[in-house]
């Protein structure tokens, strides 16, 4: 096995173990000091339970990436990123903050990666026509893009092991690539992506359903916002000859990125249509109306998981189509895939009526 190999290796391990050993201690000491979350409307466990699994997950990717990786091109100013958000991740989960603070917390992680590190989108690379974006504009989106997927991975967290499972996949796919193909400008990001995994599967041996301990915002802001530099870097890495994708890489980052995003735009736009607040919470994600169809909580997860995968394995292999071709394609099949659970959310509760 080569060096970099047992690096990876190592740093999986270490990763692993870590959360793997946490986990139970933050269990016992957040029933010691009644740190649980409550069920409520919003919510589908019916038990106090901890939210403060990211904590493991944060101690072993923050411990595993200083130890064995090289912290440049951008990897310290996001391990900075990181922490900022993990204080307002547990902030949240022990006491509950507004939204406006959770956003000047995202404001400060995004400023330190894109001003000191500039890590940034620098061309839309032919979608809609535009290649090289002017500085500012080029700002403006990556701030949006940042912000728009750490939040979507919040807002996917809403079973047991779900937000694990999906930024498992979203990880290791980005993590492939950097390996593959990221040379000495984007090497390093296959380091994030493994101790990432490792943090994750640590946790998941106790988030599955029943779970004894829940992510909480901990956990995942700072899983998004470390998926969202990803995205950005692979994005990037597209703009480099010889990349297995080349100037297709945005639509398959969205591709990657398929639940999350489709859950997050689809709320969002129920919500409008609906004259609520977009913000407003509810229980009309796609993992709500996957249950209401009457899916168990793993079986939900599974059937979300394969969702992502297909959508993942479908922009791999027809990345030679283009962006504009890959985009339509998703939102063609987002638009069927809304109008099927609209459509099955409203004969459902046809049918409670009628009963």
């Amino acid at each position: 096995m080569n060096p970099i190999g047992i690096q990876l290796g190592l740093s999986f391990l270490w990763a692993f173990l870590v959360a793997l050993f946490a986990v139970p201690s933050i269990i016992y000491i957040a029933h010691l000091k009644n740190m649980l979350d409550t069920p409520n409307v919003r919510t589908v466990h019916e038990s106090l339970t901890p939210r403060l699994g990211g904590v493991a997950v944060f101690a072993g990717f923050m411990s595993a990436l200083t130890i064995f990786a090289d912290l440049g091109n951008g990897i310290q100013q996001l391990l900075a990123g990181c922490i900022v958000l993990f204080f307002v991740g547990l902030k949240d989960d022990l006491v509950s903050i507004s939204v406006a603070k959770k956003f000047v917390g995202q404001l400060l992680a995004t400023g330190i990666v894109m001003i000191m590190a500039d890590i940034r989108v620098t061309s839309f690379q032919g979608i809609l026509g535009i290649h090289e974006l002017p500085i500012g504009i080029s700002y403006a989106f990556t701030f949006l893009a940042i912000v728009g997927i750490t939040n979507a991975i919040n807002l996917i967290d809403g079973l047991d092991g779900l937000a694990g499972t999906i930024v498992l996949i979203i990880t290791s796919t980005y993590g492939y690539y950097f390996l593959r193909y990221g040379g000495a400008g984007y090497g390093n990001y296959v380091f994030v992506a493994v101790c990432l995994i490792g943090g994750l599967l640590g946790f998941l041996r106790y988030n599955f359903h029943r779970a004894s301990i829940f992510m909480g915002d901990t956990g995942s802001l700072v899983c998004g916002f470390i998926v969202s530099i990803l995205t950005i870097q692979f994005i990037e890495m597209g703009l480099r000859a010889g990349q297995p994708f080349g100037s297709s890489s945005p639509s398959v980052a969205i591709g990657i990125l398929f639940v999350p995003l489709f859950d997050t735009l689809r709320i969002f736009i129920v919500r409008m249509l609906g004259g609520r607040s977009p913000f407003a919470p509810d229980k009309n994600h796609v993992h709500h109306r996957i249950l209401a169809m009457g899916f168990q909580q793993i079986s939900t997860v599974v059937l979300l998981a394969l969702l992502n995968l297909v959508v993942i394995l479908f922009v791999i292999n027809f990345a030679a189509i283009g962006n504009t071709w890959l985009i339509v394609g998703m939102v063609a099949f987002s638009v069927v895939l809304s109008i099927f659970l609209g459509v099955y959310q409203s004969r459902s509760a046809q049918q409670r009526v009628t009963s």
